[in-house]
């Protein structure tokens, strides 16, 4: 929602300047300067990105748009799923967390979380990086190394998109300049007609510089840096979940794992000690399977 407000934002104040200064708002819109620039961008990025960049990227601008979901309220669900997870490890055994690992979705205790179980990536990294531990596969300390292999392999995808919206939106200045070009090449064309149709082509063509520059400083450069944002934000979650999860398997106490990642997250997502506490305290009680 912020982001469609920004949009909003940017869009009055160019466009009210604009009007207020005595300009026609009608006289900027020229579809076949939108086209020509849009489409030469669309298909820069097509040719630049691999198809799974493209999908990536369109993926993590819907959820952009839809607002980032790593809230104060998601990290609260999350840290009670993971004491949940980690009392019961502790209390039945590590073979007592199989059903909830194995089954993400049939699992009592990620149905009490339904934020984090709608998560599906973080829902199958906790439950990847525990599996090794269940099974037997690995010891404790050699955990981390797995967790934080797998975290920087996320951080290495997260680049991709993000790099391919910031080349596509340098280029719309260059591909306003085209259209800019091809719109003065058709003013040559009427340079023995009426002087207002040649005002008019010449107009079209200074609107094709004006769109391409708009669009890239206005809204995909921002856009781009929003990406970044979103992606620390996934990173930082991931990683929450990998400090609890490597605290636990080396021994720590659950409330104690739970409270290394707590003190791991920002001011603004964070919930401090007694808020943690109160959480905790309605969970302490035997958990069933």
């Amino acid at each position: 929602m912020i982001i469609i407000i920004g949009c909003i934002i940017v869009t009055v104040s160019v466009l009210g300047g604009f009007a207020f200064a005595g300009g026609k708002i009608g006289s900027l819109i020229q579809v076949s300067e939108f086209i020509i620039i849009c489409g030469a961008a669309f298909g820069g990025l097509v040719i630049m990105a691999p198809m799974k960049v493209q999908k990536d990227l369109l993926k993590k601008i819907i959820i952009a748009l839809k607002g980032a979901p790593y809230t104060k309220t998601a990290y609260e669900e999350l840290l009670k799923a993971l004491y949940e997870l980690f009392l019961l490890g502790r209390r039945n055994g590590m073979i007592a967390l199989e059903e909830h690992v194995m089954s993400p979705k049939t699992s009592s205790i990620f149905k009490k979380y339904p934020t984090f179980l709608s998560n599906h990536h973080s829902v199958e990294f906790l439950c990847n990086g525990l599996k090794p531990i269940i099974d037997g596969k690995i010891k404790p300390d050699q955990l981390k190394l797995l967790l934080e292999t797998e975290i920087e392999s996320m951080e290495e995808e997260h680049i991709a998109p993000v790099s391919v919206l910031t080349k596509t939106a340098d280029a719309m200045p260059g591909f306003g300049i085209v259209a800019a070009v091809l719109g003065i090449v058709i003013t040559m064309g009427s340079i023995n007609g009426p002087i207002e149709e040649i005002g008019h082509h010449v107009a079209a063509a200074l609107v094709g510089t004006f769109l391409g520059i708009l669009i890239s400083y206005g809204f995909l450069n921002p856009m781009a840096v929003n990406l970044e944002f979103l992606n620390n934000a996934e990173i930082v979650y991931t990683k929450c979940i990998a400090s609890a999860v490597i605290g636990f398997a080396t021994g720590m106490a659950p409330i104690m794992a739970v409270e290394v990642s707590r003190r791991g997250l920002g001011s603004d997502v964070r919930p401090n000690a007694e808020e943690l506490e109160a959480m905790l305290k309605a969970l302490s009680a035997p958990v069933k399977k």
